[in-house]
């Protein structure tokens, strides 16, 4: 089963409405698609978006990555593709592009579907969060009505730089929407002192965690956070890879990871950290960019195998595009994720 061709396009698909984050706005889902050929017929497909805000990689440096290495992996087993990869010196998300293309490929090998070959036992549907749009305050009031009204239950709220408005919507969706769950996701958008108004602000509010309120880079801050803070605080931007989800850990800096192919490098490094998690008994998220149906069907599989672990799932990317795909292997039914084929 050895690697005899690797070809990329560029997909795109239109969002139902503008996703909006104190980093970015986006229309439309832009991503790299991959696929890895070998001497049988078997193909192997994986998938990178454009996150240049995230990962500082966008469409073009993504393809010329994941064509400066791929003469590398020609000739090789997919899993000697695999140790390869993850010596080469480009970006995550590209990564992330093969590695679960790779991954694709050995589970054919093992005539395994995902679940199956991730360790899967537990099939019962998931659950996941759907994404409420930073906007005017009043907007976000409705999207949130409308998606509890479509059957979801965890609503994470996106809040930016202005605090008096993130307390003024969380507290307005929370008294409108008392029975669904609440994470509020802030993209580094908060100083220290911001942080510690909004969750002074939130003592009569159930919120489930706070995301990543500070920039990555000030770990100091996020501990000083965790510590005075009665509401978790989950690390996101400043646990990219194995080696920071270690130093966020060790320093106590946050309470929860949310881990993303993106910024890890792909689903085998995913895995890494859940198997590090697990050990150390720290809850995840298991997150996503805006991403095409590959790379979110990958999560998915692998979010059965590890729902031990994983506390809170952001993978409704599915939910935010304008007609539904046909390549996804699961169903969205509300909240409910279901295995469908």
């Amino acid at each position: 089963m050895r690697i005899t061709n690797i070809k990329t396009q560029v997909e795109r698909i239109e969002l139902k409405t503008p996703f909006k984050t104190a980093l970015r706005t986006a229309t439309h889902v832009e991503f790299a698609r991959v696929f890895v050929q070998t001497q049988n017929g078997f193909v192997g497909i994986g998938e990178a978006p454009a996150t240049k805000a995230i990962t500082g990689e966008d469409i073009e440096d993504i393809l010329e990555s994941i064509g400066s290495v791929k003469e590398l992996f020609l000739g090789l087993l997919p899993k000697e593709a695999l140790i390869k990869l993850h010596t080469a010196k480009i970006g995550s998300s590209a990564k992330a592009a093969l590695d679960i293309a790779f991954v694709h490929l050995l589970s054919q090998e093992a005539k395994k579907r995902l679940y199956d070959y991730f360790g899967a036992t537990d099939l019962t549907p998931l659950q996941t969060d759907v994404t409420i749009s930073l906007n005017e305050s009043a907007v976000m009031l409705h999207d949130a009505k409308k998606a509890v009204d479509e059957g979801m239950e965890i609503l994470k709220v996106k809040v930016g730089s202005d605090v008096l408005h993130a307390v003024g919507v969380v507290r307005a969706i929370a008294k409108e929407l008392s029975h669904a769950k609440l994470l509020v996701d802030a993209n580094q958008a908060w100083s220290v002192e911001d942080s510690e108004f909004f969750i002074a602000s939130m003592f009569d509010v159930v919120i489930e965690l706070i995301e990543q309120p500070v920039v990555a880079s000030d770990l100091d801050g996020l501990k000083k956070i965790t510590e005075i803070s009665h509401i978790p605080i989950l690390a996101d931007e400043a646990a990219f890879n194995l080696e920071d989800v270690k130093k966020v850990v060790a320093s106590k800096s946050a309470d929860m990871i949310n881990i993303k192919f993106m910024k890890c490098g792909g689903v085998s490094k995913a895995i890494e950290i859940l198997e590090y998690a697990r050990e150390q008994k720290v809850p995840c998220m298991l997150g996503s960019m805006l991403e095409g149906p590959y790379s979110i069907n990958m999560a998915l599989h692998l979010a059965f195998a590890y729902r031990d672990v994983i506390k809170y799932i952001d993978l409704d990317s599915p939910l935010l595009y304008k007609e539904p795909s046909s390549e996804l292997d699961f169903e969205f039914r509300g909240c409910k994720i279901v295995l469908v084929s």
